[in-house]
């Protein structure tokens, strides 16, 4: 993102595209920009699967989750709800998809979305295209 980006989540942003720097979009479509979340993982602070945190100003989004009993889950790299539509998914939809999370957990899930992710990376499925 260049520098002097608003700061609101994403999703209410007008223009995304706007505020790209110019390796943004290929970073964001290889899921690049996830890299450094691999120290969280090893600070313990996320696991590879489970639900996206939520970023400091998605109220609607942590409050959602919260009433759900998404909340307790250890956020994760990658999710039931990445290989389920990623960027395209309305809030909503995303809280629907982590309580599918939450009541299905097993590790056989784990390895599906694993598998997933890596399909939906590599063919960058589910990321906005802003042109």
């Amino acid at each position: 993102m260049k520098k002097d980006t608003p700061d609101i989540p994403t999703h209410l942003v007008e223009d995304p595209s706007s505020l790209f720097t110019k390796s943004g979009p290929f970073l964001r479509k290889f899921s690049l920009d996830e890299l450094p979340q691999l120290f969280n993982i090893l600070k313990g602070q996320m696991t590879f699967i489970g639900p996206r945190p939520a970023l400091y100003n998605q109220e609607d989004l942590k409050d959602l989750r919260t009433e759900c009993g998404v909340h307790t889950l250890t956020p994760g790299v990658t999710g039931w709800a990445q290989v389920n539509g990623r960027d395209e998914l309305s809030i909503p939809n995303k809280v629907k998809m982590d309580v599918y999370y939450l009541k299905n957990k097993s590790v056989w899930l784990d390895i599906k979305i694993l598998f997933l992710t890596l399909l939906k990376v590599l063919k960058a499925d589910g990321v906005k295209r802003e042109n």
